[in-house]
């Protein structure tokens, strides 16, 4: 049961990134050309193949509906996505030369939500893809779970994970609901400890003191300010994140158990990776290198990090690549660093080691 399960999520990973690839080269084409095509036209060719990639029925009117009024006098909701018969996710569509800052858009999506009951919705331009929280608490901006464009080939392996999540076979679980409440934890928690530090809560400043010897509550406010304090956390992740990257026409040559063992403690198990091994990436002019230590962690900037994603979205994050509400990046690590080959000296990405582990050789 759990291979099949895992068999049909690369199925819709494959044909997800079949799509996207499609899409973005129809925007660099309308870019190249400096060309407008409106709204409809966005629909046609740049969203609805995104939507049948994830496994929604376009011409089924019991799984989308589009311009969807629940009562006749309401604004209408460009697709309406529907599991077993009730509406599970909204979303707003634009044209593709439209910039989404607009918060009227998405507030009055979010409000009609709220209204149906439908917690998801979705605000999009066929590039850029904004994921709502409509039930949360909370004020519009900080409703926002996550966003990703098309277009950046740069994080090809998370714009795939994130619309994933969209999915009609994720959509029937509670996985975005269970990722909403790390995300919503996590930046709060965050938020409220930068909060103690940049007030000089009293509180703090005892307990600092009362941890120290022979220092003032003077001076540690004065170190405090002295100090650069960073709250991260790891991105939360999907179960299958593990799952190799899709690209557009490329078909599993492993199979999928082999390929989910394939963790960098297993790499090293198996002799496919010696460490230290020197990865790098050239990134927006800036050489970046980091190494995988022994114990399976990837050492960057003198500091290690469990995984090769949460080490690549740093490196980004250290050349001023920081998203608003997000610790870093999110990125795939096994498509962003590279090493070299041992046979010819050329840079290939880590996911190439992946790709030739094999659980019978460790």
């Amino acid at each position: 049961m759990r291979k099949g399960r895992t068999e049909k999520l690369m199925q819709v990973r494959l044909a997800l990134a079949n799509a996207i690839d499609l899409v973005r080269k129809r925007i660099q084409q309308l870019q190249d050309r400096h060309e407008s095509i409106g709204e409809q036209n966005t629909k046609a060719t740049m969203i609805e193949p995104i939507l049948t990639a994830l496994g929604w029925g376009l011409q089924d009117i019991d799984e989308v509906r589009r311009e969807y009024k629940c009562k006749p006098q309401d604004n209408p909701v460009d697709y309406a996505l529907f599991l077993n018969r009730m509406e599970c996710l909204f979303i707003e569509a634009k044209s593709l030369e439209k910039d989404l800052n607009d918060r009227k858009w998405i507030s009055q999506n979010l409000a009609y939500a709220t209204v149906v009951g439908v917690r998801w919705c979705v605000l999009t331009n066929g590039d850029e893809y904004r994921i709502y929280n409509s039930h949360a608490e909370v004020d519009v901006e900080q409703k926002l779970f996550r966003s990703v464009r098309v277009s950046d080939t740069a994080n090809a392996g998370q714009v795939i994970d994130t619309l994933h999540l969209l999915s009609r076979g994720q959509m029937k679980g509670s996985l975005l609901d269970e990722l909403w409440d790390a995300h919503f934890i996590d930046r709060n928690v965050g938020l409220s400890i930068q909060s103690l530090l940049a007030n000089e809560d009293p509180a703090l400043i005892r307990i600092i003191r009362k941890n120290t010897k022979g220092i003032t509550s003077s001076q540690v406010r004065v170190s405090l300010k002295r100090s650069t304090i960073r709250i991260e956390y790891p991105t939360p992740t999907m179960p299958d994140d593990k799952l190799p990257p899709l690209r557009a026409g490329q078909r599993p040559h492993k199979t999928v158990a082999a390929i989910s063992d394939a963790t960098i403690a297993n790499l090293i198990q198996a002799g496919l990776i010696r460490p230290p091994l020197k990865i790098e990436r050239a990134y927006k002019g800036v050489q970046l290198t980091a190494l995988v230590m022994a114990d399976g962690k990837i050492e960057f900037d003198g500091h290690c990090y469990d995984s090769l994603s949460t080490a690549a979205g740093m490196a980004r994050k250290s050349v001023g690549n920081a998203p608003v509400n997000q610790p870093y990046p999110q990125t795939n690590g096994w498509t962003f660093w590279q090493c070299r080959d041992h046979a010819n000296g050329e840079l290939r990405e880590i996911d190439h080691i992946r790709q030739n582990y094999s659980p019978a050789k460790s």
